[in-house]
């Protein structure tokens, strides 16, 4: 279904930008009215746009402030980092990311402090540098902990929105992280790894050890390419009660090899608009490749064996994902050696058959949140 623009990529993201409404993201006249000022298919056009919003709603939240309006100015603030975090979407490779990226961090750290929202910046040493996240701890110092990680086009903190504040609203803890190539850690070299199942160890271990989680109270939730990230530490990391993936990848380098023989085909034609050459190019980026071949290369090795796992595991798909994802789910599901497991296909009526739910995140709340809730026998409102 096409939203509001003819390139598939801005329309996914624009999308993207309106589901977070409902969680402290731009609301849908703020979003329509960015929309009317991008050219279809223009990456700068949709860069400068949200950016320039983003400055605007970051000084009202400062005018807010001065008056003492400390909530509002809070709200405003989530929202501005919303508008900056789309920005940086179709920004590619180079300063301008950066400095966007720093302005998403800079409005998310003021508006956590304005809304006095639970949360707690952690940094995880990773190699040469480190993984960043944030914890949010629920009033009920029993609750259950969910560790969210997100996919290729992610960053930790757009997870509270996607849908870490509705898990935390729904009686978890929620930890938010990202991982080698996601966020700004490729601009930092470090890009995805196939051995995930290591750098969300790193994490659970200081999740453990900062924060009071225990083994066998922390569930794991994988979006996107996520899901093939948790798929692996499925296989390889005892101290989690479950793993939740939307939707589970066992052949991620599969989806790689095919988006570049699918570019290969459709270069130089219409359809191939300078916004899809961006997000190509912001692929590669994260991927730490430099041309098509170097891509597969550095991904064919990003592969789970469902043999390794045998913790409960929910599998969710949209049924308007593409052949290869609903392949890989079903494939995955029956396969894994979990005898307590469950696929959960989202057909078209229920508004939330969109990649990762992008266009019903409250389903994939709900639908996570009644798995934890009947596992973990959470007295919470489902």
């Amino acid at each position: 279904m096409t939203y509001r623009f003819n390139d598939e990529h801005m329309d996914l993201f624009f999308m993207a930008a309106l589901s977070w409404g409902p969680a402290g993201g731009l609301d849908v006249g703020q979003a329509f009215y960015i929309a009317e000022t991008i050219t279809d298919g223009d990456p700068d056009s949709w860069v400068n746009a949200f950016a320039q919003y983003g400055d605007y709603l970051d000084q009202q939240a400062n005018t807010w402030h001065a008056k003492g309006w400390r909530r509002s100015a809070g709200e405003m603030r989530l929202k501005a980092f919303a508008s900056y975090r789309s920005a940086w979407q179709f920004a590619g490779p180079g300063q301008r990311f950066s400095e966007l990226y720093a302005r998403h961090q800079r409005a998310f750290a003021l508006a956590i402090d304005e809304l006095r929202l639970p949360a707690t910046r952690f940094e995880i040493p990773w190699k040469h540098a480190s993984l960043p996240g944030h914890y949010f701890a629920n009033p009920n110092p029993d609750a259950p902990l969910v560790l969210v990680i997100g996919g290729a086009d992610t960053c930790h903190e757009d997870l509270f929105f996607t849908v870490g504040r509705n898990l935390l609203e729904r009686g978890y803890s929620v930890a938010l992280a990202d991982l080698p190539g996601q966020g700004d850690l490729q601009a930092q070299g470090l890009y995805w790894e196939a051995e995930a199942e290591k750098p969300i160890s790193a994490i659970i271990d200081q999740l453990i050890a900062r924060f009071g989680a225990r083994p066998g109270r922390i569930a794991l939730l994988g979006l996107s390419l996520g899901g093939y990230f948790v798929s692996r530490a499925a296989g390889y990391d005892t101290r989690l009660a479950t793993v939740m993936a939307s939707t589970p990848l066992h052949d991620a380098g599969l989806l790689f090899a095919r988006s570049v023989q699918a570019a290969a085909a459709h270069q130089g034609s219409a359809t191939f608009s300078a916004a899809t050459l961006r997000s190509h190019q912001t692929t590669f980026w994260k991927a730490g490749a430099r041309t098509p071949s170097e891509l597969i290369d550095r991904t064919c090795t990003l592969r789970a064996d469902p043999a390794r796992v045998s913790v409960p595991f929910l599998s969710l798909l949209g049924g308007g994902e593409s052949d290869l994802f609903a392949e890989q789910a079903r494939t995955w599901h029956a396969a894994i050696a979990s005898k307590h497991k469950s696929l959960i296909e989202l057909p078209e009526q229920t508004g939330a058959d969109g990649h990762v739910q992008v266009n019903n995140r409250l389903r994939l709340a709900q639908e996570c949140c009644g798995w934890l809730d009947d596992l973990f026998a959470v007295d919470a409102e489902r």
